[in-house]
């Protein structure tokens, strides 16, 4: 098997990980919210410190932690773990539909935080593109009569995320594994005072985890719901070209469709449906454009 096949089956698996990850999050439904984040966490990092462990990187993960660019590690950290916990929130009280369509409308908001924040250029096409994408949008809150404040905040914080990490000196796992050691104090705090009982009232709630088996047991999973795509996408990433990335990305939020309309019923209006299909026609348009660039261009570096 080439080396280029292996990171295209690695991606797959990243994708549909993260496409069916609203399945296993469902099945959390009666877990808050912030305790499932907070499982996602200390468990993520004690799969990450296993992994850097074994290829002897602990070292770098203590030079990135005291390093000069810990401030924007503390950062990204914050971001992306408001972004978790809004898709798990999501997931949760059944807006997975939302979900998706952030996930979706995420590579277009990308695009205009590179022209507005680090100056890079857009081509005509992506241009129509981005704008179909906001007409769609548009009409979507029209059509509602409420914006799709989930799908903009999954999207916006996934961009921000991105944008903070974007001249960061570190590989992929070692970055999420610098983000949730600076996250664990945090989250076995917040364990620790809900299962002494000094939360406030409006916080207070049985911890899930020990309550039973099955429950505890995918709270556990969690962090390998959260690293191993990670360390997978790293993977993919060396060996694929960035375009295939980007038009493969493309299979997660598919999924998060499909399971949200075929296993939990969620409502698609006609106005989803129109305002989904601009958004596909806007990523075809977009992803074709990105496409031809690569083709022309210098081959992309992978980290």
């Amino acid at each position: 098997m080439s080396e280029w096949t292996k990171g295209f089956w690695a991606m797959i698996g990243v994708c549909v990980t993260w496409g069916l990850s609203p399945i296993f999050y469902r099945a959390l439904s009666d877990v808050p919210v912030v305790e499932v984040l907070a499982h996602r966490t200390l468990w993520s990092l004690v799969l990450f410190l296993v992994v850097l462990g074994a290829q002897g990187r602990l070292a770098e993960l203590r030079g990135a932690l005291a390093g000069r660019h810990v401030g924007r590690i503390v950062l990204a950290a914050l971001t992306i773990s408001l972004n978790w916990g809004l898709f798990i929130w999501a997931v949760q009280a059944g807006h997975v539909v939302q979900s998706s369509l952030g996930y979706y409308i995420f590579p277009l908001i990308a695009v205009v935080a590179g022209v507005l924040v680090f100056g890079e250029s857009l081509s005509r096409a992506q241009g129509m593109a981005v704008l179909l994408a906001a007409l769609a949008v548009t009409l979507l809150t029209w059509g509602l009569g409420v914006a799709p404040w989930i799908s903009l905040g999954l999207a916006l914080t996934f961009v921000l995320y991105g944008a903070l990490k974007k001249s960061l000196p570190l590989g992929p796992v070692l970055s999420v594994a610098a983000e949730v050691a600076l996250l664990a104090p945090l989250a076995l705090g917040w364990l620790l005072l809900q299962g002494l009982g000094l939360m406030p009232a409006p916080l207070a709630q049985p911890l899930g985890f020990g309550g039973n088996l099955p429950v505890s047991l995918l709270l556990a999973a969690s962090g390998v719901i959260t690293a191993v795509p990670l360390i997978l996408f790293s993977y993919a990433a060396r060996r694929v070209g960035m375009a295939t990335l980007g038009l493969m990305f493309y299979l997660n939020p598919t999924l998060q469709f499909l399971c949200a309309v075929l296993l939990f019923g969620e409502a698609f209006t006609r106005w989803h449906m129109i305002a989904f299909a601009m958004i596909w026609a806007a990523l075809a348009v977009y992803s074709a454009s990105a496409f031809r660039q690569s083709r022309r261009g210098p081959p992309l570096a992978n980290g």
